[in-house]
């Protein structure tokens, strides 16, 4: 069965080519595999020549990288630079195409001070690329961990550590003059092993059935992933960065670890991987920048036998050495959506489905809901106030079937789409009634007749004690779940 990693959007999906093993097959053969799985971007970690050459004239874009022992060198010293584009790049270009250089993998997990080489590197690299005239052609950045961040939840209050304002400002500047992406590392499996108290296995892995509601903004997150990268896009905006867009230069999932490793799996790993490229394929973005592309790198090609640490940390691969599957997944993406897509782009919803509220759920569950749904969730909910289609039956059930239904078709139609914390409920059958006609996918609006403009609240309830219920609600998850509370720093 041919894999493919191609896709459709501006989205897209790579593999990282670690190398950190001593029985792996020849670069030669490591690019015919990734050609035979239609693998079009690859991550190395330095400027090895024997692989450099082995991708030439493949069309395999190279993301290629300066090793953090190199950063020294390339800081001090412009033409230790010029020297190794000349004798390590140059001769391979264009036949390879290399497409970004990261300067430094994770320095801020590194001893001592080599994050004060990073951008001083990066600068030089730049102008060794000027020279040469491919400054616009290869990207110049850094890759970084999570761990650059000193708060990541709730999303919205992402910051950066203070610690590292010393070099990341200047990076930042760097970044953002040359339209270079904020390079990020990120590992929801390690959150999950880490913090099984706070972090749910079906969050971790994209499959949770509820959401997590970000306080400060009412943003719903359906998995950690998302979370993760929206906190550093707010850390991004706090600092007034808001042009530069991340990449994922790593993440994945173990098939194998240690006996307290529960977690890594091969079922798990196949259902995170999955999960990723669907969502990176289906090109919906993160909750805070809906439809936004986002290129994601797995880890990793191969697994890695003398890597150090427990079991899991040599066992991220998708292929053994012998270059057999260590799980089957689905490169392709299909399955993201239940319906097919049209010719030209649309999607053809065949059955067409409607969200209303639960029986079962609670009134207090129904309400925050339905405040929600009203308020941040950006629903019309004019048509449920007195004297409007869709008021009587006056009750909180028909309420908040009619504003769920709203929010369901304008997200998607989609099973999260409909959740609301577990108090809606997908049906085949119409719920509309009399003049109270509900929304369908692909209209803008329910037609009504007789309407008036009027503001949006979430009943017929009054309006403050609306707003006393949400902030209320609010409130209580913000200290149920704040952790810490570090301000910007420049």
């Amino acid at each position: 069965m041919k894999l493919h990693f191609v896709l459709c959007s501006g989205s897209t999906i790579g593999v990282c080519y670690g190398r950190n093993a001593d029985d792996l097959p020849t670069p030669d053969k490591v690019a015919q595999l990734v050609q035979q799985h239609d693998i079009k971007y690859v991550r190395i970690y330095d400027s090895n020549i024997q692989v450099l050459k082995a991708f030439a004239n493949t069309g395999v874009e190279l993301m290629i990288g300066v090793s953090n022992t190199d950063l020294l060198p390339f800081s001090q010293f412009q033409s230790n630079v010029d020297t190794w584009l000349k004798n390590s790049i140059m001769p391979y270009y264009p036949a390879v195409k290399i497409t970004y250089i990261t300067v430094g993998a994770e320095v801020t997990e590194m001893p001592g001070n080599v994050s004060a080489m990073v951008v001083p590197a990066m600068h030089n690299v730049l102008a060794a690329l000027k020279k040469v005239g491919l400054h616009k052609k290869i990207k110049v950045s850094s890759t970084h961990s999570l761990g650059i961040l000193s708060r990541s939840f709730p999303p919205s209050a992402g910051a950066f550590s203070s610690k590292y304002a010393f070099f990341l400002k200047p990076m930042l500047e760097f970044l953002a003059e040359n339209q270079s992406p904020f390079m990020i590392d990120i590992y929801p499996y390690y959150a999950y092993r880490d913090s099984k108290t706070n972090v749910s296995l079906d969050y971790a892995l994209f499959e949770a059935s509820s959401e997590v509601i970000d306080p400060n903004t009412g943003l719903l997150y359906t998995n950690l992933f998302d979370a993760q990268i929206d906190a550093l896009y707010f850390a991004l905006m706090a600092l007034n960065f808001r042009t530069i867009k991340v990449m994922v230069t790593e993440t994945g999932w173990p098939s194998k670890g240690s006996p307290k490793e529960t977690a890594a799996t091969p079922d798990n790993a196949q259902t995170y991987n999955t999960n990723l490229i669907r969502h990176v394929i289906d090109n919906s973005g993160t909750p805070a920048k809906p439809g936004e592309e986002l290129d994601v790198y797995i880890f990793s090609l191969f697994n890695e036998n003398r890597k150090p640490g427990l079991a899991s940390e040599r066992n991220w691969g998708l292929f053994y050495p012998d270059q057999t599957s260590v799980y089957n997944l689905d490169f392709t993406g299909r399955g993201v959506v239940d319906v097919p897509a049209s010719s030209n782009g649309t999607v053809l919803n065949e059955t067409t489905t409607w969200c209303i509220a639960s029986n079962n759920a609670s009134q207090i569950d129904l309400q925050n809901a339905l405040d929600w749904a009203c308020g941040s969730g950006n629903v019309d909910c004019s048509a449920i106030q007195p004297s409007q289609p869709c008021f009587e039956p006056d009750t909180l059930v028909s309420h908040a079937s009619y504003a769920f239904n709203s929010y369901y078709q304008q997200n998607g139609a989609s099973d999260v789409a409909c959740s609301f914390g577990g108090s809606g409920l997908r049906v085949d059958k119409d719920p509309s009634y009399d003049s109270c006609l509900y929304m369908t996918t692909g209209t803008n609006k329910t037609a009504t007749s007789n309407t008036t403009a009027m503001p949006s609240t979430a009943s017929a309830s009054a309006p403050n004690d609306i707003l006393s219920r949400a902030f209320s609600f609010l409130l209580v998850t913000f200290l149920a779940f704040v952790l810490n509370a570090a301000g910007p720093w420049w």
